[in-house]
């Protein structure tokens, strides 16, 4: 199902491929950290870890505390289900749960949501360019930002000369 940046990722879908990777991984996916999954599966844009404790602290009816939060978004980093984007500090589901990669992220600076894409001639650059320098990667996380496809085109139409 594409959402309204045309980028192809379906929440459902998300939430029960981290449900059956957890299965595959021998990961216990607690009744907390279904509760944050559920909370970022259905938002629209990635989400910061104040965000996700403010919604999560509205369905319990009670205060969360904070490194409850974290903790679980540790346990989604560490297995590969989430992205951390360090530009603004926030959690964007990961859509690629099949195989191992690196991230490379979209970030509409107009709707603020993200879309993941690969590019393994990017990744290699990248890989190229550290080990000339002597550098070993551990992990890599490209954060683009600029306007996804359907804020570009809301932005093209408002500049188009109106037609008499």
């Amino acid at each position: 199902m594409a959402n309204a940046c045309g980028c192809d990722h379906d929440p459902a879908t998300w939430a029960s491929q981290v449900e059956r990777a957890c299965l595959r991984q021998g990961a216990q996916l607690t009744p907390l950290r279904r509760r944050v999954l559920d909370i970022l599966s259905v938002s629209a844009a990635p989400l910061g870890a104040y965000a996700i404790l403010e919604e999560l602290s509205r369905r319990e009816g009670k205060q969360v505390a904070p490194p409850t939060v974290y903790r679980t978004l540790d346990f989604f980093l560490e297995h590969g289900f989430v992205h951390k984007i360090e530009s603004l500090n926030a959690y964007a589901p990961c859509e690629h749960l099949d195989h191992a990669h690196d991230g490379m992220l979209l970030i509409c600076q107009s709707c603020g949501r993200s879309e993941e894409i690969e590019d393994p001639a990017v990744t290699r650059a990248i890989a190229g360019s550290a080990a000339a320098a002597g550098f070993t990667l551990r992990r890599v996380m490209v954060e683009a930002q600029g306007l996804c496809r359907k804020c570009g085109e809301v932005r093209q139409s408002a500049r188009a000369p109106a037609v008499a």
